[in-house]
Order: structure tokens, then C-alpha cells, then sequence
């Protein structure tokens, strides 16, 4: 071994091996992880792309559909993985555009069990289908990986301003959540089986939250590869973008509450994504019966920006409509927010179409 080699090889990144295959530095590898087998006996596979840098740094996992109507985040990684900058990659990405293959196909948020694989982590080699799942998901990805960002959206029929939701009492995922540039950052509890819970303690994970399942919404999609990016330049995976325009800095909720439907009946929403909402005052939306006869307000219950609502129009008593974070400035927050929207309209704005390079 010459002198050259020997202060070469500190910097040089180690391969990844995921499923029994191994990705060498300098290289990029695209392989099916199998998760199952059909009644046919066909088999059904996890799709993994490793992005494996020359030179040393952090190893990112991105993932979606983990609940498998959620689709904004398998446009998010479509985008991200064509992004010219990444033969500049320092360290590995491994991206995961869908972890819920079943659902994906059913279009259905569930497994065919019926279990919500993000109440099945860290899983078991021997359980049920959704805990098989989240065990090689554990296994295969989530060791390898130093940090972590799951992408979802809102439910069926209900949509989210993009946010992101992480455990900000860590110093490490703060930092993160604040580069990822969302003008929303809500601190989550962890919720027992999630991805995030069983990967507290290994890597810090940051949740994207964006948009309505089974439609792809163009501001979100757009939000979250500029959100990935932003924070791998964070951790020096990336060069610092030669770009002057900078994002505000995002504002933390305090808490949210969701409002629910006062009466069953025909649902009218009267705000929007990102509306400041002042407690008594604003008026959010009504509910009434067919005839109209009888019509109960939605008012605010307390000051606060809309950060997720219901779009669907039929509602039973109690149901949720309306999301509401609460914070000490929700003026600012409002201004971020429009702010942000304008930035991710903007012409120039880097990643809006895949086929044109990053700047």
C-alpha cells in the first residue's frame, strides 16, 4: 500500500449490503427485497434504491407508503433519485418508495390482514404479515441507516399543510426538522409501534406530513424533495447550494387539536390550509341537513393555523374536520407559511420538474 492509498481510504465510503447484495462506492444498485409470497406463489417485494457515494459521510433511508394509499411520497422519491447532484453524494442514501406493497396495489392505507404496518414496528421475523414486514424493514434498512425521513400525507379525503413531526426535545432531530425548511414543525409524541418509536434510540427520524392519500398534490410533492435535499445539505451530503433565496425560519406548535362535527350531515368548509384562525371569531365551516333546515356553525375553539382539514362533504356527529395548531405567534406562522407557498410556486423554483437539473 502506497502513501496515496493510505490518506485516500479514510474518506472513502464503505459498501452497503442490503438483501444479500452489495453496493459498492461510486455506484448506484436498484433491487427487490421479498417480503412475502401471493396465493399464486408469486412473490411480492419491497423496491430499494442505494445511492452509495464515494466518498464517507451519513447513510440517509428515505421512505414511503408505509401506509399504502399515502402516494405523494413515491413522487417525492421519484424526483429525488433523478436529481443530478447526487453523483456528488457524500456518504449513502437508501431509498424506499414503497414499504407497503399490498396496500399500494389496493390502494388501501391497510395490509390484507387489516393491520396498520405503522402500529406494527419493530416487528417479528415470526408474527403477523404487517409485523414480517416491519421486522425486515428494521433489519435490512433501518440498521444500516444513521438518519431517517418518512414521508406520508393525510388519510382518505383528509389533506395536510406540510409539516414536519419529529421528537424536537432531541437536540440532533430539532436541528434536522429546522433545515428541512417546512414553515410548520409540530412536536409529536411517539406513538408505540410507529417506525419512528422503534427507531428512537438508533436514528433520528423526521415524519413528512403532506397533502390527502390516493392523489398527488404538486406544493407538497414539491416541499418534500426540497425538504430531503435541504437537510442532506444539512449533513454535508451534499454541497451547499449556490441559490441566495433562503426560507424563513420554521415556527414550533406549541400543541394541535383536531375540531369535530358539531351534527351528522352536509359538510361546508368555509378556510383553507394555513388560514390563522382566531378563537370565537373565525368561522370554519357548517353542517346542515339536506333540507337545510337546521344548520350548526364550526367557529374556531381557540387561535391557531389550519394545518389539516376533511374534504369530504358527508360527516356523522363527532367526526374530524378540522386540524388546528396552536402558537405563541400564529401571525407569523401565517406569513411563513404564505411565504412558503410562493417560494415553491416561484418559476425558478430547482425541483418542480425532474428533467431539469438541480442548480
Amino acid at each position: 500500500m502506497n502513501k496515496n492509498e493510505t490518506r485516500k481510504r479514510p474518506d472513502r465510503n464503505h459498501p452497503i449490503t442490503i438483501d444479500g447484495v452489495t453496493v459498492r462506492p461510486g455506484t448506484r444498485h436498484s433491487l427487490d427485497i421479498e417480503v412475502g409470497r401471493l396465493y399464486t406463489h408469486a412473490p411480492t417485494t419491497m423496491p430499494v434504491q442505494v445511492v452509495c457515494g464515494k466518498h464517507a459521510g451519513p447513510v440517509l433511508f428515505v421512505c414511503a407508503a408505509i401506509h399504502g394509499d399515502e402516494l405523494n411520497g413515491v413522487e417525492i422519491i421519484r424526483r429525488l433519485l433523478r436529481i443530478k447532484i447526487l453523483n456528488r453524494l457524500r456518504g449513502s442514501l437508501i431509498a424506499v418508495p414503497i414499504v407497503n406493497l399490498h396496500g399500494f396495489i389496493d390502494k388501501n392505507r391497510y395490509l390484507p390482514d387489516r393491520r396498520d404496518l405503522n402500529r406494527s414496528f419493530p416487528g417479528s421475523e415470526s408474527g403477523s404479515l404487517a409485523s414480517r414486514i416491519a421486522h425486515i424493514f428494521m433489519t435490512e434498512i433501518v440498521s444500516q441507516a444513521t438518519h431517517g425521513i418518512d414521508l406520508h400525507t393525510g388519510a382518505i379525503h383528509r389533506g395536510n399543510l406540510p409539516q414536519i413531526r419529529a421528537n424536537l426535545d432531541d437536540e440532533n432531530t430539532l436541528e434536522l426538522a429546522r433545515a428541512f425548511g417546512t414553515p410548520v414543525i409540530l412536536n409529536a409524541a411517539i406513538r408505540p409501534g410507529t417506525l419512528r418509536a422503534a427507531a428512537t434510540g438508533q436514528v433520528p427520524v423526521l415524519v413528512y406530513e403532506a397533502g390527502e392519500a390516493l392523489r398527488l398534490d404538486e406544493l407538497s410533492i414539491r416541499g418534500g424533495v426540497n425538504g430531503i435535499v435541504r437537510v442532506m445539505r444539512k449533513l454535508d451530503m451534499l454541497p451547499p447550494s449556490r441559490r441566495k433565496t433562503q426560507l424563513a425560519e420554521p415556527v414550533i406548535a406549541r400543541s394541535s387539536s383536531w375540531v369535530r362535527a358539531p351534527q351528522s350531515g352536509i359538510f361546508r368548509s368555509f378556510t383553507k390550509y394555513g388560514q390563522r384562525v382566531v378563537r370565537g371569531e373565525t368561522l370554519l365551516g357548517a353542517v346542515s341537513d339536506p333540507f337545510g333546515e337546521h344548520e350548526e356553525e364550526i367557529r374556531a375553539p381557540f387561535s391557531g393555523i389550519v394545518i389539516g382539514q376533511l374534504h369530504l362533504p358527508l360527516v356523522n356527529e363527532g367526526d374530524a374536520v378540522f386540524h388546528i395548531a396552536r402558537f405563541h405567534r400564529s401571525d407569523v406562522a401565517a406569513g411563513r407559511i404564505e411565504d412558503y407557498h410562493e417560494w415553491l410556486e416561484a418559476p425558478d423554483y430547482p425541483f418542480g420538474d425532474p428533467s431539469q437539473p438541480d442548480v
